[in-house]
């Protein structure tokens, strides 16, 4: 099983700000957390942190002693919502391991934990360094430990730190990208798991600038064929594949697995409202790029983020005709979504009518003309044209986003650029940053909530295909 830790910014945020005073002496908190539990990867996710005030504390330059008593009310709401127990504290002198006062007290404090639950699921201990970077470790029932193989915090900057063992790297084949964002960069690349979802106009571009990049594994998933119409734009595709009506994802497996550059790939050729174990899989991944035309589909993806805090790169392309053949406008946008704060819909790219009425689509398109005849939803424009020119453009603007988060190379602060619009008709760049953009309040309630009982907390996903993992 490979453990990992997930944290959103502004939980990140208040952590560090908390065992970090300024006094040089250790401070903890403690945290509840989500989890992910898949057949090999078992992923803790914080919904809520709790900072143990200083001056409940014996704090030292080494150690930091505290009463536990204070955690009743947090291990009654862990055992209804079956959250995991994370304990944080601060190491001011740099030490980058467990010390045996930190085993001795990490001992203790677990054994009384375990005490509370019915369940043997692990819960965790970790330590965040001077330079902001997190270390830890999870505790089974019988104490035993397991490192955590990765920790990731989803802010304006993604932070990610790798601490596997596998380091595979084919150095010649990423030498460019080692010259450009640095080894350190280039070694993250091979270690991360990508989820793209839409493998068409956009999506294709994505999948082959990430797969030349060097990331290690990639989650592709969509339900449609490849068709006459599609050749145009979708990267890898021949007329023989659209004769043979094979699934673009299977296309596109192909063509990297031809490529043989070490990027290993995982297709689902499935809607995903319409199987859970896709959803599951890209609840598993680092990054997640939605590049699909509905608007439920955008809000699906959005609502994964926000669960299982995974920073999402959403791309959208809008080409209006003039009505006598040609095109009147062309705008592409890339927004960067973090759990906690704006969203999709708190950005106005839909409302909930919107959301609705793509639901309605989605589920009964048949009887969509007489809906919208009726005045039960609003219409949709479900057939748009689309251009290889533009969508490598949005492709390639959202991968180097992505690139700017992961290593910040722009002159102004990643967050500067939570959306930008790039309007191909008038030639400009609009950028907004996330200050500028308003919370969601409904979806900052479910950061980090993890597995429910009933998936994302969706009830039409509650009867959907939902396969063991493997």
């Amino acid at each position: 099983m490979r453990y990992q830790l997930n944290i959103s910014g502004f939980h990140y945020d208040q952590i560090r700000s908390h065992l970090y005073p300024g006094d040089g002496l250790e401070a903890v908190a403690v945290a509840l957390c989500g989890r992910l539990v898949n057949d090999k990867v078992h992923k803790l996710v914080v919904n809520e942190v709790f900072l143990i005030s200083h001056l409940e504390c014996h704090r030292t330059l080494d150690y930091v002693s505290w009463k536990t008593e204070r955690l009743t009310s947090l291990l009654e709401k862990a055992i209804k919502y079956n959250y995991a127990v994370l304990k944080i504290h601060s190491h001011p002198g740099g030490y980058e391991q467990f010390s045996s006062l930190d085993d001795d007290s990490d001992q203790k404090l677990f054994s009384s934990v375990f005490g509370w639950f019915d369940t043997d699921l692990p819960h965790a201990s970790s330590i965040m360094l001077p330079d902001g970077r997190i270390f830890g470790r999870v505790f089974h029932f019988d104490l035993e430990t397991k490192a955590f193989a990765k920790v990731s915090v989803a802010s304006d900057v993604i932070k990610i730190w790798d601490y596997s063992d596998d380091e595979s790297l084919e150095k010649e084949i990423g030498k460019r990208t080692a010259q450009a964002f640095g080894e350190g960069t280039f070694s993250l690349l091979k270690k991360l798991r990508i989820g793209v979802v839409g493998c068409s106009g956009t999506g294709s571009p994505v999948v082959e600038q990430l797969v030349r990049l060097g990331v290690g594994e990639l989650v592709l998933v969509d339900p449609d064929k490849v068709e006459l119409k599609n050749l145009n734009r979708i990267l890898n595709t021949k007329r023989s594949d659209a004769k043979q009506q094979r699934y673009k994802v299977d296309v596109l497996t192909d063509a990297i697995t031809g490529f043989d550059l070490g990027t290993r790939v995982e297709p689902f050729s499935k809607n995903i409202y319409g199987d859970i174990r896709c959803l599951r899989k890209l609840a598993e991944c680092d990054i997640l790029f939605g590049c699909v035309d509905s608007i439920d589909g955008r809000d699906l993806m959005n609502r994964i983020s926000t669960y299982y805090v995974v920073p999402y790169f959403d791309l959208g392309i809008k080409l209006e005709a003039d009505g006598i053949g040609g095109i009147s406008k062309i705008v592409g946008t890339v927004n960067y979504i973090q759990p906690g704060k704006s969203s999709l819909m708190s950005r106005g790219l839909y409302d909930s009518e919107d959301l609705k009425a793509a639901g309605l689509y989605r589920m009964y398109p048949d009887q969509f003309p007489d809906l919208v005849k009726n005045s039960y939803i609003k219409n949709l424009n479900v057939n748009r044209p689309a251009v290889i020119s533009v969508n490598m453009m949005i492709g390639s603007y959202a991968v180097n986003e992505f690139l700017n988060r992961i290593h910040p190379y722009k002159v102004d602060y990643p967050k500067e650029f939570a959306q930008t619009t790039i309007d191909l008709t008038e030639g400009c760049f609009i950028h907004l940053s996330e200050d500028r953009l308003r919370d969601d309040a409904f979806l900052k309630s479910k950061v980090g909530h993890g597995d429910r009982k009933i998936f994302l907390d969706l009830v039409e996903l509650s009867g959907v295909e939902n396969e063991k993992l493997v």
